[in-house]
């Protein structure tokens, strides 16, 4: 493991423990937990999560992609925030998947489409409405999560790939938060050097090439939320993501959160203590609500 990958383990778990230390499942929430999707019941591995209060109805569906950097993360880290996303009319869908460097590239992708595969073939069990499945992704995630819809919507880039989505499945819209979407291994920074743990070739220019994501969208594409704000490391890539938007004539929502007097970090809006965080999530939702 490179110092880059160390780095994020430690560093990312410390500030993530400060962040949800006290906090509790709802009293409003119903959760099932430790459900198995793959091979590995450690790692592939997922929760869902509904509103007690619409046990009989059938619910457009969230799948969270959880970031961390391709090497760090899993379910029970973003369990407050996907219950704090159930709260707001939702079943939520919160997984696991094998991290880099122990699992690389392409392994994320492959368990982010056996994810959404378990969702549509589980969806009377667990009262989805398969016709509105929608996803959030933040940082890597925001990286995993928008090459998978490319690979929904791009017949020539999902050729790539040994997997296949479910037949006709693409998201019905996401939301890509503080995420990566160009990858420019000419800056030496974070990002770039993890590289090296999470590509099998340790970034040749054939990898590379295949994890652009602003390259693969297309007309097809799912609607996007897509946000950052004034203090996230990776705010320079929501302008590369929103001009191929643009250029494809993909409908989306930017926004970006925070201001002269209010810092607010790379992924602010998992931290539910936060006013800001419950701003940008009650804003997603209402954006998913308009395509339901």
């Amino acid at each position: 493991m490179s110092e880059a990958s160390d780095f994020v383990r430690t560093n990312f778990k410390a500030g993530d423990d400060i962040r949800d230390a006290g906090l509790t499942t709802p009293a409003d929430i119903v959760r099932y937990d430790d459900i198995v999707y793959g091979d590995d019941p450690v790692w592939q591995s997922l929760d869902v999560y509904r509103p007690k209060a619409m046990e009989e109805k059938k619910l457009p569906v969230i799948v969270s992609v959880h970031g961390g950097g391709w090497v760090y993360g899993d379910k029970e880290r973003y369990q407050y925030y996907c219950m704090n996303l159930a709260q707001r009319g939702f079943a939520v869908v919160n997984f696991s998947y094998r991290l880099a460097p122990e699992n690389k590239y392409p392994a994320s992708l492959e368990d982010t489409n056996a994810v959404f595969t378990w969702v549509l073939a589980n969806a009377d069990k667990y009262g989805f409405d398969a016709d509105h499945v929608f996803a959030v992704g933040d940082s890597a995630g925001a990286h995993n999560l928008g090459l998978y819809s490319a690979i929904c919507t791009n017949p020539e880039y999902a050729a790539k790939y040994a997997f296949t989505p479910p037949a006709g499945f693409a998201p019905t819209a996401v939301a890509l938060n503080c995420g990566a979407y160009e990858i420019d291994t000419s800056k030496q920074d974070l990002t770039t050097q993890l590289m090296a743990d999470f590509l099998p070739e340790g970034g040749s220019p054939r990898e590379l090439a295949l994890i652009q994501v602003a390259n693969y969208v297309t007309e097809k594409y799912p609607p996007v939320f897509l946000m950052t704000c004034n203090d996230d490391f990776l705010k320079d890539q929501a302008p590369i993501m929103t001009a191929k938007l643009l250029e494809k004539d993909v409908p989306f929502l930017f926004r970006y959160y925070g201001g002269k007097d209010k810092k607010l970090p790379h992924v602010f809006h998992c931290d539910m203590k936060s006013a800001d965080a419950k701003l940008c999530n009650d804003e997603e939702c209402e954006f998913f609500k308009k395509y339901c």
